[in-house]
């Protein structure tokens, strides 16, 4: 069935209820590789429930985990939305955080299509998450782009003019000049298994006879993994481990990381801070193993000074 877009934009938002502990925290935290060199810093703001602080990617995952129960595993079911699942890649991934995580808490996430585009031979969906606490106030933001191949020329015949076309054109460009700062870092050969610990079951990150038939010598980290391996690397080596201080992440995922392998965090400032005393940081992350083949790209992260 083709995409309608115009039902997918009308559809009322879907709602539910997210609950989080801080023991899901502690596993999202160790699955990113937190208290790997414990023996001389074992990370405690991360690692250890007293004073425990929340990376605020853990978003991504709050709702899917330890205390999650039998909450529904994310998919491509909703009103004007008729995809086939094998064609959907997951393209990229925006964060707004609107104050710090708790350790543990709940949630209601409304999600909603934010638009859908016409990319000829494949659909860009945009999908927007809003999660507020029990006050009523923001918490964070969504932003989720799934490529559906396939599933393009929607826009063709809509009786709407010409359709919603292919979308605004997105440029991103590193600085002519070396970056500020690189941050390498480390996986472990069983990163994926730990992080499918957070909700993402996906076959893909664990047996290899799936992997293969999906195209891949092995299995793959998942691109969430690898944006939460980002904010980490962020949070580590330029705002001095104060997690409260990343409070944006945008990034294409642009190419599979296999645990083992590092992952390389060219960070540019992209000028002063703002009035509001924001800052905003360009990066690009690579795999050094695979001569630099690049991992996530069009990379922007907001921070506080």
């Amino acid at each position: 069935m083709p995409i309608d877009r115009d039902k997918a934009l009308r559809a009322d938002p879907s709602v539910r209820e997210i609950r989080w502990s801080t023991r899901d925290v502690l596993l999202y935290h160790l699955s990113l590789g937190a208290g790997a060199a414990a023996a001389t810093d074992p990370e405690p703001h991360l690692t250890y429930e007293k004073g425990l602080t929340v990376l605020p990617t853990f978003a991504l995952v709050a709702g899917t985990g330890i205390s999650a129960g039998e909450a529904p595993a994310p998919g491509m079911e909703m009103p004007g939305i008729d995809v086939d699942l094998r064609a959907v890649l997951h393209a990229g991934q925006g964060l707004e955080v609107h104050r710090p995580l708790p350790a543990s808490g709940t949630a209601t996430l409304r999600s909603r299509v934010a638009e859908v585009w016409d990319k000829g031979k494949a659909a860009l969906i945009v999908l927007e998450s809003a999660a507020t606490g029990p006050d009523g106030a923001s918490l964070w933001t969504t932003t989720t782009r799934i490529w559906a191949r396939g599933e393009g020329g929607f826009g063709q015949d809509t009786g709407h003019g010409s359709g919603p076309g292919p979308g605004p054109e997105e440029r991103w460009t590193a600085p002519d000049r070396p970056a500020d700062t690189v941050i390498t870092t480390a996986t472990t050969p069983q990163q994926a298994l730990w992080y499918r610990l957070n909700g993402d079951l996906n076959p893909l990150h664990a047996d290899p006879a799936f992997a293969r038939a999906a195209g891949f010598e092995r299995p793959i980290l998942h691109g969430l993994a690898s944006y939460g391996l980002v904010a980490k690397a962020l949070v580590d080596g330029v705002l001095d481990g104060d997690v409260t201080r990343l409070t944006g992440l945008a990034v294409r995922f642009a190419g599979p990381l296999v645990p083992g392998e590092s992952i390389a965090t060219s960070v540019w400032r992209d000028g002063p801070p703002a009035d509001d005393g924001t800052e905003r940081l360009l990066l690009h992350a690579a795999c050094p193993e695979r001569d630099g083949a690049p991992v996530l790209t069009h990379a922007t992260a907001t921070v506080r000074s």
